[in-house]
C-alpha cells in the first residue's frame, strides 16, 4: 500500500470546505480522552469559525492525507514582554486517532514554525497534558522545552478522577 501524501496548508475560513474540516477535526479532538472527552456543543460548532475570523493573528493549518482532512493546528499571535517581540501560541494541535503515528503532528508543527519564523516571532509556545507521553515526546523531539506546570479549568480529568496537569512548553526561534 502506498504511503498517503500529506499536505499541510493554511485554512481559508471563508471556504465552506475548510471551515467544515476545521469543525470536524476540532469536534473529534474535543471528544477524544486527551481533549475534553466530550464533543463540541452545537453553539460552539456554530460560533467557532466566525469567532476565529474575528481574532487578529489567528492562524489555522489543516493537514490532509490524499485530500482528506486528518489534522489541525490552531494558533494565535501573542507577545513576549521579555523579548519585546511577537510569539506564536499553538492553542490546539490534533490528529485523528486513526492517523496518529504517521508524522502528521510533526508536519503541522514544522509548518507552524515556518510561519512563526516568516512573521519574525521569537518563539512558539504550547501546552500539553502531563499524562500525554506521546505528545510530550513529539514536542521534545522537535526542540520544545519545559516552561512550567499549571492546572487549567478545561474540566478534563485524568483516569484517577483528578484534575489534569498541563505543561507549558516553548521553542525559541
Amino acid at each position: 500500500m502506498d504511503q498517503p501524501q500529506i499536505k499541510v496548508s493554511t485554512a481559508n475560513l471563508d471556504d465552506p470546505t475548510d471551515a467544515a474540516a476545521l469543525i470536524a477535526l476540532l469536534d473529534a479532538y474535543a471528544a477524544d480522552p486527551m481533549g475534553a472527552g466530550t464533543p463540541l456543543s452545537a453553539a460552539t460548532r456554530r460560533e467557532l469559525v466566525p469567532g476565529l475570523r474575528a481574532v487578529p493573528g489567528a492562524c489555522v493549518l489543516l493537514a490532509r492525507a490524499n485530500r482528506v482532512p486528518v489534522g489541525v493546528a490552531v494558533c494565535f499571535t501573542g507577545f513576549s514582554t521579555f523579548r519585546a517581540r511577537p510569539l506564536t501560541n499553538v492553542h490546539d494541535l490534533a490528529v485523528l486517532p486513526s492517523w496518529r503515528g504517521h508524522g502528521i503532528g510533526k508536519q503541522l508543527l514544522a509548518a507552524v514554525e515556518a510561519i512563526a519564523r516568516e512573521r519574525n516571532h521569537c518563539k512558539v509556545t504550547l501546552e500539553v497534558r502531563e499524562d500525554n507521553p506521546a505528545a510530550r515526546g513529539l514536542y521534545r523531539s522537535l526542540g520544545f522545552g519545559a516552561g512550567s506546570v499549571a492546572n487549567t479549568d478545561s474540566g478534563a480529568k485524568a483516569d484517577d478522577g483528578q484534575a489534569v496537569q498541563y505543561l507549558f512548553l516553548e521553542k525559541r526561534l
